[in-house]
């Protein structure tokens, strides 16, 4: 039964996103500590693999020098660097293929089957979190998903998960960022001494390693 649980969570996932791995790829928005292999067809000395975003979001490149490359489109960045070498090459060909993605680390605790530390690599949202720890239990609370970021300095964002899965709702597919705690409560009024403050603790604790 349990089984089936994780593979018909896993689908409705699928389903409900949309998007398939080619379109994902696609539309994928380069981020700090991805690596890439960036090429320049015809010219061997314009080729390099290993390229890695650093955390400022550039790279150095060739010829070009430092390129802005967070936040951008795979073809974006190739247009980038064509127009950029137009005066050194003519009609450069720009070819940019991602070797690896950054991985997010993310905490996934309370009712769910496999609490603990995840590396989410390329999709970073909650259903990829909840989803690799083995979906929620029968006793998860899914309207009151909370999500608590930055040490626990700011108010915990309270998630609907019910509505996602649901109703297809797509904006509570949130986001997550290094370090996020998704935490699924239990059914039941939240306690915030109860509830709240141990995970704020747990998290800080996990900081430290």
């Amino acid at each position: 039964m349990k089984i089936i649980f994780i593979i018909l969570f896993a689908t409705l996932f699928i389903l409900n996103s949309g998007i398939d791995i080619a379109r994902a790829s696609e539309e994928y928005r380069l981020s700090p500590r991805d690596v890439l292999a960036i090429s320049v067809w015809g010219v061997e000395d314009l080729k390099v693999e290993g390229l890695e975003v650093r955390e400022d979001g550039k790279i150095v490149f060739p010829v070009v020098g430092e390129v802005q490359v967070a936040g951008l489109l795979p073809r974006e960045l190739m247009q980038s660097i064509a127009s950029a070498l137009n005066g050194y090459v003519n009609d450069p060909k720009v070819s940019v293929n991602i070797l690896k993605y950054h991985t997010t680390r993310i905490y996934v605790v309370g009712e769910v089957v496999k609490p603990g530390l995840y590396e989410l690599e390329k999709q970073h949202k909650l259903m990829d979190a909840i989803t690799i720890a083995g979906g929620y239990t029968k006793d998860a609370a899914k309207k009151k998903v909370l999500i608590i970021s930055q040490g626990g300095t700011s108010k915990p964002l309270e998630v609907n998960l019910l509505a996602l899965l649901k109703k297809g709702d797509m904006t509570q597919n949130i986001s997550l960022k290094d370090e996020d705690i998704v935490y699924l409560t239990g059914n039941g009024r939240i306690d915030m001494s109860r509830d709240i403050m141990p995970v704020i603790g747990f998290w800080s604790v996990l900081r430290n390693f």
